[in-house]
């Protein structure tokens, strides 16, 4: 099967190709994947300038929109994968050419976390924007509901799960991560992500604040890159240690009064290669999120075998392949063959402090790193992720020439 992956999306502030390719990993990583699951591949990015280059055997085309379009036209794919909904009229520039240049490939498009349009008017433009798309992609089925109700996606166009990114990260042994991290703790609790309303770090620090006030080894390190909460984090965790807490220096904050916020670290941005470290570091990864399109530090964090404690939405139930929960807080364990039932990972209703404690707690109670990983390298590896890729566009491929077969007897 031959695929062409379109990427419409860039910082104009890159200088270069290499430079594009070197910052977009979910890029490059898709289209190898897929390479190793059997497909030809070959990747089209619009760019403020022409380049062609060649990493890992497949190439990439740069340049202008109708130059990718043309390059992408002459290779005769079976299935157009375009990037992200929130490019409507750029997916409609490109599937407007289906019949003149792209004869008969299905065109697919990945959701990358982008939100449904609000009013009827922008609801029935991005309809018809879209109506020439055969499939969408989303993390988790549940996300397309939206669309689906909204009517931007259409009955008679289907939905499939297949999860958006994966990681290349691996776990860095115990003891070498925690010295060059910095993170320590029983238990250790890690926090990766910007500092905002949907990630809602003030209701993660006060469910952290309950969970540890009946441990006094537990600490938790924040990792992040800035966000409108930072400073109202800041605030809280340094009115509570009495200005004690010190921050973004790689030392714990220690509190003189013993509380539990006295143990929380402000660590600020890590640079993406040491961030394996952390994550390996750490027992528990903690999130607080409202939304997501799937989960980037979710799923390093399994990779390095650290328990998620996370709200229960869909993006990180299809992650944890944890399906539909009914209720709040609740348990899901998963079995890995050869060995007992664990807790491998624990669900909490977002904005829910007591929750978040409480799931922190029965996590705490039962620290599995190696079924983690296991789960990750059975489900969500890049490898995982291409498999199931080409299994969709292969079922949207045969459909799509099943109908135009129909359409010609």
């Amino acid at each position: 099967m031959r695929v062409v992956q379109v990427n419409l999306a860039f910082d104009p502030a890159l200088p270069s190709a290499e430079a594009l390719l070197d910052r977009y990993a979910t890029l490059t990583g898709w289209a190898e994947a897929l390479a190793r699951a059997g497909a030809e591949v070959l990747t089209v990015q619009q760019f403020h300038s022409s380049a062609n280059v060649t990493r890992a055997g497949i190439g990439y085309a740069f340049g202008p929109f109708r130059e990718i379009v043309r390059r992408a036209s002459r290779w005769r794919a079976d299935v157009v994968h375009i990037n992200g909904l929130d490019c409507p009229l750029g997916i409609w520039r490109v599937s407007r050419l289906q019949r003149r240049r792209f004869g008969g490939a299905a065109f697919v498009v990945q959701d990358h976390a982008s939100g449904v349009p609000a009013g009827a008017v922008s609801r029935a433009v991005r309809r018809r924007l879209l109506s020439g798309v055969d499939a969408f992609l989303f993390s988790a089925l549940e996300q397309a509901q939206p669309w689906r109700d909204a009517g931007v996606i259409a009955p008679r166009q289907a939905v499939h799960d297949v999860m958006e990114a994966s990681t290349a990260i691996a776990a860095v042994p115990r003891e070498e991560a925690r010295a060059a991290s910095g993170v320590s703790g029983d238990p250790a609790v890690l926090w990766v992500g910007r500092l905002n309303a949907n990630k809602d770090p003030l209701t993660v620090v006060d469910g952290f604040e309950r969970f540890a006030a009946g441990r006094p080894g537990a600490t938790l390190t924040m990792v992040f890159e800035g966000g409108e909460a930072e400073a109202a984090v800041r605030a809280r965790v340094v009115s509570d240690t009495g200005g004690r807490l010190v921050s973004d220096t790689g030392d714990r904050a220690v509190s003189d009064t013993g509380g539990a916020c006295g143990r929380i670290r402000l660590v600020g941005a890590v640079p993406h290669d040491r961030i394996a470290a952390f994550f390996s570091a750490a027992d528990l990864f903690v999130s607080g999120s409202h939304h997501e399109g799937s989960g980037y530090a979710l799923i390093e964090a399994l990779a390095c075998g650290a328990v998620p404690v996370v709200t229960a939405i869909p993006a990180f139930r299809a992650i944890l392949g944890a399906g539909q929960v009914p209720g709040t807080c609740q348990v899901r364990t998963w079995h890995v063959p050869g060995t007992d039932p664990v807790p491998a990972w624990h669900l909490w209703t977002p904005g829910d402090a007591h929750a978040c404690a409480a799931a922190l707690d029965r996590a705490a109670a039962h620290i599995d790193r190696a079924a983690v990983i296991e789960h990750f390298q059975r489900n969500l590896t890049w490898d995982a992720v291409g498999r199931r890729a080409l299994a969709v566009y292969r079922e949207v491929a045969g459909r799509k020439n099943e109908e135009g077969r129909g359409r010609s007897e």
